[in-house]
């Protein structure tokens, strides 16, 4: 028996061939636009990116962990799900949106360019809200219809950061280029849902109720994660400046390009996972072995040759003026691996009923990333904000969790995954 069935790699197929795009797309013009706005300016933009991604547990209200789930279980409610979560997810997108510009009013009451720019960037996150419509393809095992929505989407947007890089455009208009991005992903993956007769939306108290039950965790938990992912860049803006944002920003871009292939192994084995949770114990235990195996390794090996090529990738692609990244790079890229394993733990995590133990991983490795933030930003600069990162996700997926009874058994399949236990000689059988 295959571990990987024929409709799982087709659908990985489309979610890899789509962020291929993306990524290509995203490498060339994000390199193109550093080279245009310089360190700070890019580092602004990043700065702005930091305040999306730390109210993004906000918007999402937990449900993206737990939505494909509940397709699965509740078929004849797809409709209700979908139509529920985006109403959910509106509403509190635009309270973020009120709230984070009233943050940086205050904070930087003193740089009337630093608020214009955050408060246009944030716009897409009321855009970001219709892409619950991706779990219910993801549920359908149709992924290539996100695939190519994103595909679309990108590449609009990117034609529009090609006109405002053709006509020297100032940082502001830059800042609008993520909302372009979004709102035309949003127009698309209705359209495909449409298409592909997806039921008919609805809102309904009584899922809404069940939806926030289960992912309130998610909701605690989803801050956590944003205060060591956004406070990072924040924090260096206002301890050092933005240049060093753009640094550090840089880093992480390059230390992230090739991870499309993480997301879309991820999201494309987690329903068949979900399933045999239901279905089949063994297969259900072989197939999170096999992901965590697959995101560790492939990640390892994409992180030595990023360590190595560090300063050729940073200083001909994008210039001497960001030759200061190099370091930071070096250190940051290996966060990579265990990062994704965090990422697919959840799937394990949702099949289990754990969510309740999250709001505490992730609250000790929120303290963990600010202290060591605070501690070594100011001695080492941007290197410090990057063993950091290193630092806390390690903690979160391997050392954290040891202290808690219910996610030892985890730690057990992560480390029987990077033994590779059962899964060379699974292969070697299905070789005979």
């Amino acid at each position: 028996m295959k571990l990987l069935s024929n409709r799982t790699v087709k659908n990985a197929g489309w979610l890899i061939a789509g962020r291929v795009v993306h990524m290509v797309l995203n490498f060339v013009i994000g390199l193109l636009t550093a080279r245009c706005l310089g360190p700070s300016n890019y580092g602004l933009i990043n700065y702005a990116g930091a305040y999306v991604t730390f109210f993004t547990a906000f918007c999402t209200l937990g449900i993206n962990a737990v939505i494909v789930k509940n397709l699965i279980d509740h078929p004849d409610e797809e409709g209700e799900t979908v139509g529920t979560t985006i109403v959910l997810r509106l509403i509190s997108s635009i309270l973020s949106l009120v709230v984070i510009i009233g943050i940086v009013a205050v904070i930087d009451r003193d740089e009337p360019l630093a608020v214009v720019v955050v408060a246009l960037y944030c716009i897409s996150l009321a855009f970001q809200v219709f892409d619950t419509f991706s779990f219910w393809f993801q549920s359908k095992l149709l992924s290539k219809y996100y695939a190519i929505a994103t595909m679309i989407s990108f590449t609009i947007a990117s034609l529009y950061r090609m006109v405002l890089l053709l006509n020297g455009s100032t940082v502001e208009y830059f800042a609008v280029a993520n909302s372009v991005d979004y709102c035309i992903m949003a127009i698309m993956l209705y359209v495909f849902y449409r298409m592909q007769h997806g039921p008919k939306l609805s809102f309904s108290i009584r899922k809404s109720k069940e939806l926030l039950k289960v992912s309130v965790s998610y909701i605690l938990s989803g801050l956590m994660v944003a205060i060591y992912g956004a406070t990072d860049k924040i924090m260096l803006k206002q301890m050092l400046s933005e240049a060093d944002v753009g640094y550090y920003s840089l880093s992480l871009s390059i230390s992230v390009m090739w991870t499309f292939l993480l997301s879309s192994v991820i999201d494309s084995m987690k329903p068949t996972i979900m399933r045999y949770h239901n279905e089949d114990k063994e297969l259900y235990v072989k197939h999170n072995r096999l992901l965590y195996a697959i995101v560790f390794y492939v990640s390892l090996a994409a992180s030595l040759v990023i360590t190595v090529a560090a300063p050729l990738v940073v200083n001909i692609l994008y210039g001497e003026e960001f030759s200061p990244a190099t370091g930071s790079l070096r250190i940051v890229v290996w966060y990579v691996a265990f990062s994704y394993l965090g990422v697919a733990r959840d799937t394990w995590v949702v099949c289990e009923g754990k969510q309740k133990y999250l709001k505490y991983i992730y609250f000790s490795s929120a303290l963990i990333n600010v202290a060591l933030n605070f501690a070594l930003i100011p001695i080492i600069g941007v290197e410090g904000a990057s063993i950091a990162t290193v630092v806390t996700q390690i903690s979160t997926v391997f050392v954290i969790p040891l202290f808690i009874k219910d996610f030892r058994p985890n730690i057990k399949l992560l480390t029987e995954a990077i033994m590779l236990k059962g899964l060379i000689k699974k292969r070697e059988k299905g070789a005979e």
